[in-house]
């Protein structure tokens, strides 16, 4: 296992499988180790997976300041994993909430990147409004059946709490996880009980915490971006919905969206060959 020391002498680790042209991977979470990411449905053989632990997840050292926990602060550290493996320029894939880190190194670092992939992105970073009504649609078509209909349940009474300005509880989301899976079965079943036990939730807490992003800014900074983006969406996901996606997607002036048929936030689980080969084509090609 691997370790780098960032700016602020936080040993980070990371986890590197298979062989090609190195592809960091920023995870999601947010602040979840990166394990959940596996080989992301055969990334690896093509590629070698340089999968990042955030600081205080996984393999990584718990920082000595907590409020580095903020994403912001978290750019310096995949600046130093760039030094750290030395190329001049990287491509990077980012899932979920760990787009919001790659979306500030790229407004940031404009000309480290060559390629990034998007993949079931949050929208914080750039303050795109995630519609919960238009997320709210995409899930009730699920309905029908056990165990969606009571996830569904559970995402409309976290949507209701959202409104009334409250906070659901990491419990009152994980009763909304098959909703985040385009199938159901014992995989699926594993992946989300390795989860809970791959978070850290204070830091997870802090990662979006007040003046962590400056939406005007950002947005400007990656209307100048040279490389080329790919925002991966899920057919079935809630956030963000295939229409979010190529909104952010419009962003970037060499941007482009791709939406997996039955995948949700997690489509390298619900079709690892159709996901695999999808970013395959993206990395090699920019298409």
């Amino acid at each position: 296992m691997p370790i780098f020391t960032s700016y602020d002498g936080t040993e980070l680790a990371y986890h590197v499988g298979g062989e090609g042209e190195p592809l960091v991977c920023l995870p999601g979470g947010a602040m979840r180790a990166s394990a959940y990411l596996g080989d992301l449905g055969g990334l690896t053989a093509g590629r070698r997976l340089v999968l990042l632990d955030l600081r205080g997840t996984g393999d990584s050292r718990v920082p000595a300041d907590a409020s580095t926990y903020r994403v912001d602060h978290q750019v310096a550290d995949v600046e130093a994993l760039r030094v750290h493996l030395d190329p001049d320029r990287m491509d990077v894939l980012a899932h979920s909430a760990g787009a919001g880190l790659a979306l500030l190194y790229a407004a940031a670092h404009p000309a480290r990147l060559r390629r990034l992939a998007l993949i079931t992105p949050a929208c914080w970073a750039v303050g795109l409004d995630p519609a919960p009504e238009r997320g709210l649609e995409v899930v009730r078509g699920r309905a029908g059946g056990e165990p969606y209909d009571a996830a569904i349940a559970a995402y409309e009474r976290n949507l209701e709490v959202l409104a009334a300005g409250g906070t659901p509880t990491p419990e009152d989301w994980s009763r909304t996880m098959p909703l985040a899976y385009g199938r159901w079965d014992e995989e699926v079943r594993a992946h989300i009980d390795a989860g809970a036990r791959q978070k850290n939730l204070p830091a997870g807490a802090a990662f979006a915490g007040p003046g962590a992003f400056d939406p005007p800014a950002t947005r400007a900074a990656l209307r100048r971006l040279a490389a080329e983006v790919l925002v991966l969406a899920g057919e079935l996901d809630g956030y963000p919905t295939a229409a979010l996606a190529a909104e952010l997607a419009g962003l970037f002036p060499r941007g482009t969206t791709d939406v997996q048929p039955g995948g949700a936030h997690f489509p390298w689980i619900d079709d690892p060959e159709r996901f695999a080969g999808r970013v395959e084509r993206f990395l090699a090609t920019g298409a």
